[in-house]
């Protein structure tokens, strides 16, 4: 190989990779220009190496099989956990795309690195888009989730009326997922006795919650009785 022939396929691997680097860089994503230029060249720098040792007459494969795990530990790097979402797999899928143009430019198959490159591009400009609408479709369990309306009464008597409802809306202030639309207070047959209901909102079934708040209630001295019910939405449609 002459080393014009050497020059020239690095370029390609070079500009290439630059081209994708570029992309990512204007994205602001955390490997950008420098990072893929670099892998694309380096990538084409080892199959030039294995052609180069062995005159031509080397299996460049068996370096690009090398390549392909050393880019493993590159594009590990980059993928984060934050709390429940992975980032960085796009990051780490492009730098594996960016090594494999260098392979295909090293090996002198110019078009058809330029060929992988203009797709790697279009991945990012065309489906990148198209991905974040699919995703801003509601699930199927979102949409088979329905809104449940609850009722909670406390039966209690009307010296700790207050303190109930204090109680209450301290429980439901620490408790987001249950929202309280109205509490009120009526009068029983005993005088001595008040009766407080509370109408909730919540999505989806948090019975769970409202047993916590029950057996909470029950250890007040001067609460006699506490009860709740629950419907959902689909219940009120049909």
């Amino acid at each position: 190989m002459s080393f014009l022939e050497f020059v020239l396929r690095l370029g390609c691997a070079f500009v290439l990779g630059a081209a994708v680097g570029f992309e990512r860089q204007w994205r602001q994503r955390s490997a950008g220009l420098r990072t893929n230029t670099l892998v694309s060249l380096g990538a084409a720098s080892y199959i030039l190496l294995s052609l180069v040792l062995t005159d031509g007459k080397g299996d460049p494969s068996r370096v690009a099989g090398q390549v392909v795990t050393g880019i493993g530990f590159l594009g590990a790097g980059v993928i984060m956990k934050d709390g429940l979402t992975i980032k960085g797999l796009n990051t780490a899928a492009t730098i594996w795309c960016s090594a494999a143009i260098g392979c295909i430019a090293g090996a002198g198959l110019y078009a058809h690195s330029v060929a992988v490159t203009i797709l790697v591009m279009l991945t990012h400009l065309v489906l990148r888009p198209i991905g974040q609408k699919i995703s801003r479709r509601p699930s199927e369990d979102d949409r088979s989730t329905s809104d449940y309306l609850y009722t909670l009464t406390v039966k209690a008597t009307s010296a700790i009326e207050n303190h109930v409802r204090v109680l209450l809306m301290q429980f439901f202030n620490d408790h987001s997922d249950v929202i309280l639309r109205s509490l009120r207070s009526t009068d029983s047959d005993d005088p001595s006795i008040v009766i407080i209901t509370a109408s909730l909102i919540a999505h989806g079934n948090q019975d769970h919650i409202l047993e916590k708040l029950a057996g909470r209630l029950t250890i007040e001295h001067d609460i006699t009785e506490v009860t709740w019910d629950a419907r959902s939405n689909e219940d009120n449609d049909l």
